[in-house]
């Protein structure tokens, strides 16, 4: 049973590149494409948020300064919503690419009735160039766009399949976590997205399931509400 009306998904970049780590992986996206296929063929409306770790990690460069750097960053989240785009056009689901500021013709610019336009014509939309600000990750972004779409819930996909007490590939006693609070996040810093997209979600009841996308069929559970990742509650 179709669980989610409306859902802000969110992917890595690293996501769409596979094995490869970088650049990106066609049959991962495509993958990836065909499963939102699914879902916006069961009527739910989908909008989309990838980040650009894949080409470009601001925050680890020391010798550009951190404003540039984030500009480079944004720019890496157009060109992967590019891609994405295509991939999706390509099996037949209508796209729109949004961002917060004029970038040519490749997308328009964020507005919320037109998101909800593109909704009422089917259409997958993008939200790519972040908060269009420095120093606002894709976490920030997401969440506020979420809540401006009045989205049910976030599904942020990575690449293990939920938040554990500690790494699971270096600690094998990490314990994974079904359920967990923003309210705790903030308060012990775990870290699972950052602090301000954290208090965004609590401040205004923005839920988060944060899952693998590796999993089979892994968006089409999380929409579904059968995924075994971990629901991040605001209460």
């Amino acid at each position: 049973m179709k669980v989610y009306k409306r859902v802000l998904l969110k992917l890595s970049g690293e996501a769409l590149s596979g094995d490869k780590k970088s650049g990106f992986d066609e049959e991962t996206c495509r993958k990836v494409a065909e499963q939102i296929k699914k879902v916006v063929d069961n009527k739910t409306d989908v909008a989309i948020v990838i980040g650009g770790g894949n080409f470009w990690r601001g925050r680890t460069s020391e010798n550009i300064d951190r404003t540039k750097a984030d500009q480079i960053g944004m720019l890496a989240t157009v060109m992967n919503c590019i891609y994405m785009s295509e991939i999706l056009r390509s099996i037949g689901i209508s796209t729109e690419i949004m961002t917060p500021f004029a970038c040519g013709s490749f997308t328009t610019l964020f507005s919320k009735d037109r998101v909800m336009e593109a909704f009422s014509e089917s259409k997958v939309v993008f939200f790519a160039g972040g908060t269009g600000h420095p120093y606002f990750s894709t976490d920030t972004a997401t969440v506020l766009r979420a809540i401006e779409i009045e989205a049910d819930v976030i599904l942020a996909a990575k690449a293990i399949d939920g938040v554990y007490s500690a790494d699971p590939k270096v600690d094998p006693n990490a314990v994974k976590y079904d359920t967990l609070s923003f309210d705790r996040i903030v308060d012990e810093k775990l870290g699972v997205i950052d602090l301000a997209a954290s208090v965004l979600c609590m401040e205004n009841k923005m839920p988060m399931l944060i899952f693998g996308l590796g999993e089979e069929e892994s968006i089409i559970k999380a929409v579904n509400g059968t995924s075994n990742g971990t629901v991040i509650t605001t209460a």
